[in-house]
């Protein structure tokens, strides 16, 4: 996500560069052909243009629409994400003790019980964020070159699933995960799992095991609606159709723009024939403008698309999951050293 104070137009020009210079280039070609050939009876008039243009603008509106929807959903589970990991952290401080065991446990093993069971969460968030992170074959506005010219990577791209799983599982409950093809659901049966054999010893009581076993199923459904957002693409029959409607409307638009400069060039001439005669050359920063408008506003949507893609503006899923961590650790009493710090923002981009 981008974090600057203000997203400048500098940096949206940037981003759109290559795309502006072929505008410049569609416009420049045509206004030559109207200035150099004398074909100001090559036309199109406004009235189609104007009807393909609100189509377009239409079809943009309805795709960023539900583009945000799509972005602020995405937003508002990885927010539930956050609230019921607290929740469960220090649920399970508190709901793990000696009440009703029949024969008293040690401080130090119901240390190693709750760390255990808040590591084994933080190990379920690091496999989702990196499921959510794995490239689908619809996802291609990462590939663009604006987007790598960079060089900046979600932690998912640089980092090993496994190497960062290994330092929150066990050996054996490593082996158990890393054999399942659904990594985050596996952790969270080992976390059921193990919850079910604490309650049988009575380390926690029957209501406790029952509220964390609600929290569990709430992780599950969190976990679910996140899977559907990345595995469900915004609609190609949307997203396609629109692009090349712009583009349609772009390369048609010279045919009613550049004629139009060309009448009002003629009437300025009456007084100013040097002026009315350079006039067309006028259109080239106009057509530019108006390409450059509509295409921006189509690409934003594109971006948007998909939002645990790993680009400047998706849900920054790592920074939440880091937080998160931090935050239990902090809580479960971690040497300060052995927290990891929370991932870095560069060019004022947050992951």
């Amino acid at each position: 996500m981008y974090t600057g104070k203000v997203y400048r137009l500098y940096d949206m020009v940037r981003w759109t560069r290559f795309e502006t210079l072929s505008f410049i280039l569609i416009i420049v070609v045509w206004v030559c052909i109207y200035y150099f050939f004398n074909m100001e009876w090559f036309k199109i008039p406004w009235t189609p243009m104007a009807l393909i243009g609100t189509a377009v603008a239409f079809v943009i509106g309805f795709q960023n629409n539900a583009v945000y929807g799509r972005i602020w959903e995405a937003r508002k589970i990885w927010g539930g994400i956050v609230n019921t990991s607290r929740t469960f952290g220090v649920f399970v401080q508190d709901m793990l003790t000696n009440e009703y065991t029949v024969k008293d446990v040690s401080k130090t093993e119901l240390d190693q019980e709750i760390k255990a069971l808040t590591y084994r969460h933080i190990a379920w968030m690091t496999a989702l964020r990196h499921s959510m992170r794995n490239q689908k074959k619809w996802e291609t506005t990462s590939n663009h070159r604006t987007n790598t010219e960079w060089g900046v990577k979600a932690p998912e791209k640089v980092a090993d699933l496994k190497e960062d799983l290994t330092q929150y599982l066990s050996p054996t409950d490593m082996e158990y995960v890393m054999d399942k093809g659904n990594k985050q659901t596996a952790i969270l049966y080992l976390q059921s799992h193990h919850l079910r054999d604490l309650k049988e010893r009575g380390i926690i009581w029957e209501f406790s095991f029952l509220e964390l076993e609600a929290i569990v199923k709430q992780l599950f459904t969190l976990q679910g609606q996140s899977e559907r957002i990345k595995n469900f693409p915004y609609p190609r029959q949307y997203a396609t159709l629109n692009h090349y409607f712009m583009w349609m409307l772009l390369f048609f638009l010279p045919m009613a723009l550049v004629p139009q400069f060309v009448d009002i060039g003629k009437e300025i001439s009456e007084n100013h024939p040097m002026m009315g005669g350079l006039f067309v050359w006028f259109s080239v920063p106009v057509y530019t403008a108006v390409a450059w408008i509509f295409h921006t506003m189509e690409r934003i949507g594109r971006t948007g698309e998909n939002p645990f893609e790993g680009t400047a503006n998706d849900v920054p899923i790592s920074t939440i999951s880091r937080g998160i961590e931090i935050d239990l650790r902090q809580n479960l009493g971690d040497n300060k050293s052995d927290i990891p710090s929370q991932f870095p923002t560069e060019y004022g981009v947050q992951f």
